[in-house]
């Protein structure tokens, strides 16, 4: 059985995606959970969250491969094979796999076999190519017993991030309250429709080849990218935007979600604190997100030691409880949508 794949996408920027994924990671790794963070972001922002710059150098510059995702890949561009991915340690249950701004130049590989998956011969390399991020992340789990893999994407509806989304079970969507986020999901939506539709084509085109008698061991994924919920950033000072301006957009998230993502019946009157789509509001924590980034820790490891007094210890520990309870949300909307996690996934 596959290890279940979480995707944090929207191809909205500035949406606060790469600091969640690595709360959550530390979260889930905290409750016993084995993770595999997965940076699949050119520009490997959740790598440098885990990551010094001189250990990253050393990784991107060394003579060991396999190291990176894009290093993991790149033999796909010539006549090799994919290299087995080596993970970084960073705490107990809680694994990396780190990104490579290099990995934009296998945006063009991945183009070039989308229109050859639905040939009628020759289908192995394209199909090989095109679960790629799959194959590697699957290994990634394998290699670690994980409990969950979280993935980190940019934000564009381009080729990498296409063949994430067929490697994804899951998805969270991470929302601003501002028309960019809200015209983000309504593009969101069809794309999504778009690909899973257009990678049921391709697995059906495989299934009734002769290359898929020919490679009887060759696994896919199925595409699932079933979106379990959104998320919204809590109404900041910043911009100096009132708070007017963010209930104008905030509250047209909801019937947004349900019209473009879930293709059901909107509700101009339902809002996100009482939409069981909205899995919660994310809180800025403010001076906090500096202090965990200097220490290079989340803000709910955060100590005294750390400048962690006063009303910032007492800040850090409601964090630990907001973190883990929308962990704990996300298990649980995941089990509800029948992909079986670990028995170890239990909370």
């Amino acid at each position: 059985m596959s290890v279940p794949i979480l995707t944090f996408f929207n191809n909205k920027g500035g949406v606060g995606k790469t600091s969640l994924i690595y709360h959550l990671a530390w979260i889930f790794a905290s409750m016993h959970k084995r993770v595999v963070a997965v940076d699949l972001d050119p520009q490997s922002n959740l790598t440098s969250a885990f990551l010094d710059e001189d250990k990253i150098e050393s990784i991107w510059n060394g003579e060991t491969k396999g190291l990176t995702v894009y290093q993991c890949v790149k033999p796909l561009t010539s006549v090799s094979d994919i290299i087995e991915p080596t993970l970084q340690h960073i705490a107990p249950d809680l694994y990396l796999l780190p990104g490579d701004v290099a990995l934009s130049g296998y945006e063009d590989a991945l183009s070039r076999e989308w229109p050859d998956s639905m040939g009628d011969n020759n289908l192995y390399r394209p199909m090989r190519v095109l679960s790629s991020f799959w194959q590697i992340m699957q290994m990634a789990a394998d290699n670690v017993q994980a409990d969950i893999v979280l993935v980190d994407v940019g934000p564009n509806l381009g080729a990498i991030n296409r063949s994430v989304l067929i490697a994804t079970d899951y998805i969270v969507i991470p929302l601003g309250a501002d028309l960019f986020s809200l015209q983000g999901l309504k593009n969101l939506g069809p794309v999504l429709e778009s690909w899973q539709n257009l990678w049921g084509k391709r697995l059906d085109n495989w299934n009734n080849s002769t290359d898929a008698e020919a490679h009887p061991g060759f696994s896919l994924p199925r595409g699932k990218m079933k979106p379990i919920g959104y998320l919204c950033q809590q109404h900041g000072v910043r911009l100096n935007r009132p708070v007017q301006a963010y209930d104008k957009w905030v509250n047209r998230i909801p019937s947004a979600y349900r019209e473009y993502v879930r293709k059901e019946p909107t509700d101009a009157a339902l809002k996100p604190e009482n939409d069981p789509y909205c899995l919660a509001t994310i809180k800025h924590y403010r001076s906090l997100i500096p202090m965990a980034q200097e220490h290079r820790k989340p803000i709910f490891n955060l100590t005294s030691a750390d400048g962690a007094i006063g009303a910032h210890a007492n800040a850090v520990q409601d964090a630990k409880k907001d973190f883990k309870k929308l962990a704990e949300k996300i298990v649980r909307k995941m089990k509800n949508k029948k992909v079986s996690l670990s028995q170890g996934m239990d909370t």
